[in-house]
């Protein structure tokens, strides 16, 4: 398995918000950030020219090992999502990825969150990731915590 391209630092994944993934008061069934998790990390692995199905027609399977989501404010029906995702870290049997869940629109930062991945082979026996998928994909360090940073560094607006 060789890698097409090198996956960008920060991918892009836009939804919509359906009206079957709402609840009775009209805010996101937390369960549904997971899917749209999952959908940001098939993305990013493309964008790198690899796939799943790639992935494991080579033997190899990743395994969500741990998953963390910080819910911040709520998506609503038909709103539009954007799901910034990249590579935090990358070790020879773990793949980690963090995510951003942003409404487009506003920018508003509606949710954080992080997955690891452990690499099984076929058997589901832990294995190395091949190195073409180091090759594509690159850790750096977690965007949003850095811009939540640069937000608390600067001065506050008084007004009288």
């Amino acid at each position: 398995m060789k890698p097409t391209a090198r996956a960008p630092e920060i991918s892009e994944t836009s939804v919509r918000v359906n009206y079957s993934e709402t609840d009775q008061m009209g805010v996101v069934y937390h369960a549904r950030y997971l899917v749209w998790l999952d959908v940001a990390r098939t993305e990013h692995l493309r964008l790198a020219g690899m796939s799943y199905r790639e992935l494991e027609e080579a033997g190899l399977r990743l395994a969500v090992s741990e998953v963390a989501v910080r819910y911040r404010r709520p998506a609503r029906y038909d709103d539009r999502i954007r799901i910034r995702c990249w590579v935090r870290d990358l070790a020879s049997r773990r793949i980690d990825f963090g995510y951003a869940i942003e409404r487009e629109e506003d920018g508003t930062l509606l949710a954080t969150a992080f997955t690891s991945l452990l690499a099984l082979d076929h058997t589901m026996r832990f294995t190395r990731l091949p190195d073409a998928v180091g090759l594509a994909m690159h850790p750096i360090p977690d965007p949003v915590s850095l811009e939540l940073a640069s937000e608390r560094s600067k001065p506050a607006i008084h007004v009288r």
